[in-house]
């Protein structure tokens, strides 16, 4: 049976979103496409839709298998959606996460010119190794 759906309610059905105002302002903000078209959150989704979504600084695309109507565990995610994100953005993905992060402990204000000048170049050697 074929269940109609909102596609910011199977965003968060198939925990691609934690909430469902973030699936929500995720389809407002043109964050999510189908068929390469921009859809607002009240599109109903379809069987065979391929359901292309950013997320941080890649596109996730996953092919809808089946509908659902509540939110299941993860380890049934796989049998309502398909996922056929290139690979190309997965390597994106991780080499994202490879970067070095500088920290700073909260409350201790802006970093001083020779502080901004340390992380600068502690990031040029980082690339250039």
């Amino acid at each position: 049976m074929l269940i109609k759906i909102r596609a910011d309610k199977f965003l968060w059905c198939i925990r691609l979103f934690k909430t469902r105002v973030l699936s929500n302002e995720a389809c407002c903000r043109s964050k999510v496409k189908i068929n390469n078209t921009t859809i607002k959150s009240s599109y109903i989704i379809k069987v065979g839709d391929v359901l292309k979504i950013k997320k941080k600084m890649i596109y996730i695309t996953i092919r809808v298998k089946d509908t659902l109507d509540k939110r299941v565990s993860p380890k049934l995610v796989e049998s309502y959606i398909e996922d056929i994100t290139p690979e190309s953005e997965i390597v994106k993905l991780k080499a994202s996460l490879k970067i070095p992060r500088s920290y700073r402990e909260r409350g201790s204000g802006r970093p001083t010119k020779k502080e901004r000048r340390d992380m600068m170049k502690e990031l040029k050697n980082y690339f250039k190794s």
